[in-house]
């Protein structure tokens, strides 16, 4: 096959960039010289809060005076903050979560961030997704580094899947990239189609046609990964009551490839919508319901199945809002922020570090203490044993909560 029309260029070029490959693979590199993906048995959940969440009104400091001063009517009444310590509270709509955190299965980290701050969402989370420093720009993500370092080249893109049409930053690396699936049954019967049958399992015919090229050997990664994500879909069908919206399909589908067996060590989802300038008890409540009632379904799911010791589920946001609201019943992009962390294995519960400081305030955002990469260097050594330093580029503080 010489020549392919334009409508079936177009089916492929789709497919190429829905499994988010690059030409790297095209290079032959030999995978003798680098070891293998570590097999840990463990699964690592990254839940990317889109927008910027409110920290303060997430893990409420309800017994600190500045807070109802610089939020009036965006502070919470204290009778209706759901109180899990003797300083911190949940929001009214986080119910969900509360037995998390009875049951010592929740771990929340204050005072995250980087040292000079971007207040762009973009900027923000391409430092958050590559980890690099406010003053670089990197092209990798840092779990697209932890599948170079251990996996290359990576010809199983399953290894770390996003449940998302399109893949973050964050599983992108130099040799290997994750795979971004939303609904496996769908893009399987893409792959089932006869004339990509046909093509993936043809040679390129020339090196020096790269598009070509790239088009051939992403289209049979692709493929191969695909067809693997729907059998191991099919294998454990969950029971569980899900939130019937879009996230909490995503989960569920994400939980199901855990207890299947999934050879998967990384998956990313996303919830959007936390850029609350505005009006935004409503918004940021309906959020917190749906991230909690989730989450909170989704360790039950686990616990059933003798996973949750096995998980480690990571929620993190680009940036915290400003303390202070504005005039219009919201909140502006902040800086520093909190992160929790949910498995059946934490070594450090609850509140594990001081509650952010509200008397010392940078332009009325919370300064940061902790820098996030010491909780990327932290998972990937203590959870994914994997060479964090290599992977991040510098050495950040091993943290105590694995």
């Amino acid at each position: 096959m010489s020549q392919i029309s334009r409508k079936n260029f177009l089916k492929l070029s789709a497919l190429a960039s829905g499994s988010a490959l690059i030409p790297e693979f095209l290079h032959g590199l030999g995978n003798s010289l680098l070891p293998p993906l570590k097999e840990t048995g463990k699964s690592l959940v990254i839940i990317q809060l889109s927008g910027g969440n409110d920290g303060l009104n997430t893990f409420i400091p309800y017994q600190n005076d500045m807070y109802y001063q610089l939020r009036p009517s965006l502070s919470y009444q204290k009778e209706k903050i759901l109180k899990i310590t003797k300083e911190m509270g949940l929001n009214p709509a986080m119910g969900a979560m509360q037995p998390l955190y009875d049951r010592g299965e929740l771990c929340i980290i204050n005072n995250i961030g980087y040292p000079n701050p971007d207040h762009s969402h973009f900027r923000s989370m391409d430092i958050w997704t590559t980890a690099s420093g406010s003053d670089q720009y990197l092209d990798t993500g840092w779990l697209g580094r932890y599948l170079d370092s251990h996996c290359h080249p990576c010809s199983d893109p399953h290894h770390a899947v996003e449940v998302d049409d399109m893949l973050s930053t964050a599983l992108k690396g130099m040799h290997a990239k994750g795979l971004a699936i939303s609904n496996p049954e769908r893009l399987y019967r893409v792959t089932q189609d006869p004339f990509i049958q046909d093509v993936s399992k043809m040679q390129p015919e020339s090196k020096q046609n790269t598009t070509k090229s790239y088009l051939y050997k992403t289209l049979a990664e692709t493929s191969m990964s695909v067809g693997y994500v729907y059998e191991k879909s099919k294998i454990y069908k969950s029971a569980a009551t899900y939130p019937a919206n879009r996230f909490g399909n995503n989960l569920k589908l994400i939980t199901e490839l855990i207890c299947s067996g999934s050879e998967t060590k990384v998956y990313y989802i996303s919830l959007s919508g936390f850029d609350t300038h505005a009006r935004q008890k409503q918004v940021h409540e309906r959020l917190l319901t749906t991230l909690s009632e989730g989450l909170h379904a989704m360790v039950g799911d686990l616990k059933k199945n003798n996973r949750f010791d096995d998980t480690l589920i990571m929620a993190f946001s680009e940036f915290g809002r400003r303390v202070k609201q504005n005039g219009s019943e919201g909140t502006d992009h902040g800086e520093a922020n909190n992160l929790f962390l949910l498995s059946g294995s934490l070594k450090q519960k609850g509140c594990i570090n001081e509650m952010p400081d509200l008397s010392d305030l940078s332009l009325y955002n919370l300064k940061y203490k902790v820098d996030f990469r010491s909780v990327y260097a932290t998972v990937l050594n203590k959870w994914l044993k994997a060479d964090d330093e290599k992977i991040i580029g510098s050495s950040f503080q091993q943290l105590e909560f694995i």
